[in-house]
């Protein structure tokens, strides 16, 4: 979770606050998790009616791309995929077929590193509200993991459709759909005539403007610490900063970590790293990244960030050994070293 440093001007008293610019923040639930809207004005009500339309945004998008069965909703684009998984090509919304398309860009970048085709393992590692303390058998983790391909996704942009190829596989749009959505939320901020805000969900931050004379500030977590234990921290305005960590979403048995990043070529729980921090022009671009870099590790995630402009990572390794971009160096400051720990 990427965490962010705030201060407010608080004006004197009520009267004033319609006045003088302060930071007003709002916290919803959204996606699986604290969706906090954030923004520096002078006016408190026009910020909140902001907030709202942008909150229904994001979970606009989520009714459209969840692949969770929300009862009385009518099945998401992703749900109707998955049911027909093997059978014809399904039509869909023009926004998700792009974030699916855009998913299998970032799958080809990064080697298979990202896979939206993962959500084969559902349910058989459970680290949601499901939680369980226990690693699957070898084959049937091996069985689910031949239903991982990207490539066996069919696009068709012509006849707004896709396809999954084999009878069991699944899409899921977690590692991705959080970053468009706070990119639309961002849009719908801005539309109401907000310039300094930020639109965090989970671990999927972007940040706009300034609050004041002062940038936004942000920092990057700690894997072995506390909520809001540091390691580095960064001024940052106009761009999204996205993290991805085996410390949410996990747990530990006999001695190791089991977290939700699936390496798709093995179908565990990825080894190469701890935790991934990304820098990016928009939190889409983001939060594919995030993902890819961590599976990936430090060396390969570098080179992989280093393919996009304006974009750049911060990763901690499986032995605790800080990396970064060579662009971050002069603006990201360490604060302290990674704890250890399992």
């Amino acid at each position: 979770m990427v965490w962010a440093v705030l201060s407010a001007v608080v004006p004197a008293d009520a009267s004033a606050q319609a006045l003088v610019p302060h930071v007003l923040a709002r916290t919803y639930h959204a996606m699986g998790t604290d969706v906090v809207l954030t923004a520096y004005t002078a006016s408190d009500k026009s910020a909140e009616e902001a907030f709202g339309a942008a909150f229904d945004e994001i979970r606009r998008i989520e009714r459209l791309m969840t692949d969770w069965e929300w009862p009385g909703q009518p099945p998401s684009d992703v749900l109707r995929v998955n049911a027909g998984a093997g059978g014809q090509p399904v039509k869909v919304s023009d926004e998700t077929l792009a974030v699916i398309a855009k998913s299998l860009e970032m799958s080809r970048a990064s080697g298979g590193a990202f896979d939206i085709t993962y959500a084969a393992m559902r349910g058989l590692w459970k680290f949601d509200e499901d939680l369980e303390k226990r690693v699957p058998p070898a084959a049937e983790i091996a069985r689910r993991r031949r239903l991982i391909n990207w490539r066996d996704v069919i696009v068709d942009r012509a006849g707004k459709t896709i396809k999954l190829r084999r009878k069991g596989m699944r899409l899921g749009l977690g590692g991705i759909a959080k970053g468009y959505a706070v990119d639309r939320a961002s849009a719908v901020l801005r539309d109401f005539g907000l310039s300094n805000f930020m639109v965090q969900a989970g671990g999927d931050l972007y940040v706009s403007g300034q609050k004041g004379p002062a940038n936004w500030m942000v920092g990057v977590r700690d894997p072995r610490g506390g909520l809001r234990d540091v390691i580095a921290r960064m001024p940052i305005m106009d761009h999204a900063f996205s993290t991805a960590g085996d410390y949410e979403r996990a747990f530990v048995l006999d001695g190791k970590r089991y977290h939700h990043i699936i390496d798709p070529k093995t179908g565990y729980p990825a080894t190469a790293s701890r935790g991934v921090t990304i820098l990016a022009p928009n939190a889409f671009l983001a939060d594919a990244l995030d993902d890819a870099v961590f599976i990936l590790g430090p060396q390969k995630g570098i080179a992989l960030c280093d393919k996009f402009p304006d974009t750049a990572t911060v990763v901690v390794d499986a032995h605790n050994k800080v990396w970064m971009s060579p662009s971050l160096r002069g603006k990201l400051v360490l604060t302290g070293e990674p704890r250890d720990g399992i």
